[in-house]
């Protein structure tokens, strides 16, 4: 209502100025005619003409100016970063698209999406192929220098994207994120490659590559996907050859980083979404930090039993921050139905509408910038 009347008042007071002028030159006239004693009417008529018409110009250019729609300045938001997933790029049709839907529920947002290489072709490649922590060290010097992230953004992350923007959040932060929403992530990484579509090849020679030996020192410092592998079955060689994973979860007793758990403790709040039906990342639970037990010889079926976020180690002793930031109500568990990022907008709509967007504490309404509606 604010930010209406601040509008309407604009206007009334532009109306009496016009007011006031077109006062001014009746004045005038009448002055000219009254003081006039030198010069017949005749004389001073060319003088009076101009000034009626001077008079009436003012009242045109009043009236078309008033009924020319305004509309207060977008308020300010904190912008928002987004990490895409596995096999797409940063500025693919369907990024753009979803970015532009974004923007039409929060007028005026900044939006950067995260490239790891400007060529889209490359950056497809990237979320194959590539060493994850110099990634992340690229994208922490890329976000510190865009300008209007400088105060922090929300950030959102599609699949791998997302388990990617909490490492930056627990190992460089700043700028800071406040809100963090991940899809279909793997937190607690996968205990199978995912699939490939028929037609990508970049796919099929990375999985086949990964399957060669997930754990070999070449995997772990060139298949991405290989350095999210945690195979329950190997749990010893896991902890001591993941050059990502188990160190961003701080699993590895003698090299804990007290760092990270301070780092993503200072979340407003962290979005974990699951998608019910999906086949893609194994197990589904790893998007809510879920993971399968350790191989038991002595069952087979403790293979499949999932440990829940809860009773993960890293949760209960608190390694990353994540039994604090859920103990004060800053984890957010979400389901969406359908399989592996199949966004609908009931799925996605509400959390962005919720955690994306906020107007900035110092904005205050009906005070920003009016400008001529376009």
């Amino acid at each position: 209502m604010e930010s209406f009347l601040s509008a309407h008042q604009l206007q009334r007071t532009s109306l009496i100025l016009v007011l006031v002028v077109v006062v001014v030159v009746v004045v005038v006239v009448v002055v000219l005619v009254a003081l006039g004693t030198h010069c017949h009417l005749i004389c001073r008529l060319p003088v009076m003409v101009r000034l009626l018409a001077l008079g009436t110009c003012i009242l045109s250019l009043a009236s078309h100016a008033l009924s020319t729609p305004v509309r207060l300045a977008d308020p300010p938001r904190r912008p928002l970063v987004i990490w895409h997933g596995l096999g797409d790029s940063y500025a693919s049709p369907g990024m753009l698209e979803f970015m532009q839907l974004i923007k039409d529920m929060h007028s005026g947002l900044f939006i950067h999406s995260v490239y790891l290489n400007e060529d889209l072709e490359e950056d497809q490649k990237a979320g194959f192929f590539g060493n994850v922590n110099e990634q992340l060290e690229t994208v922490a010097e890329q976000l510190a220098n865009v300008t209007e992230l400088s105060g922090g953004f929300d950030a959102i992350g599609f699949s791998q994207g997302g388990q990617f923007l909490r490492a930056y959040v627990e190992r460089y932060n700043t700028p800071p994120v406040h809100n963090l929403i991940t899809f279909g992530s793997q937190h607690m990484g996968v205990s199978d490659l995912p699939a490939c579509r028929r037609w990508d090849l970049v796919c099929q020679l990375a999985r086949r590559a990964a399957r060669g030996g997930v754990y070999t020192e070449w995997a772990q410092h060139n298949l991405v996907q290989a350095q999210y592998y945690r195979d329950p079955e190997q749990l010893e060689t896991y902890l001591n050859s993941s050059t990502f994973l188990a160190e961003v979860n701080n699993e590895v007793p003698e090299s804990h980083n007290g760092t990270y758990a301070d780092n993503l403790a200072t979340l407003n709040a962290l979005v974990l979404v699951l998608f019910a039906a999906d086949k893609t990342v194994v197990p589904k639970e790893s998007s809510w930090f879920g993971s399968y037990a350790p191989a038991d010889t002595s069952s087979a079926a403790d293979e499949k039993t999932i440990v829940p976020m809860r009773l993960q180690p890293l949760y209960t002793h608190d390694w990353i921050g994540l039994r604090t930031l859920d103990e004060s109500g800053r984890v957010v568990l979400e389901t969406c139905d359908g399989e592996h990022m199949q966004l609908t907008d009931e799925c996605w709509k509400p959390l962005v509408q919720r955690f994306v967007g906020e107007v900035l504490d110092d904005y205050v309404p009906g005070e920003a910038a009016l400008r001529v509606q376009d």
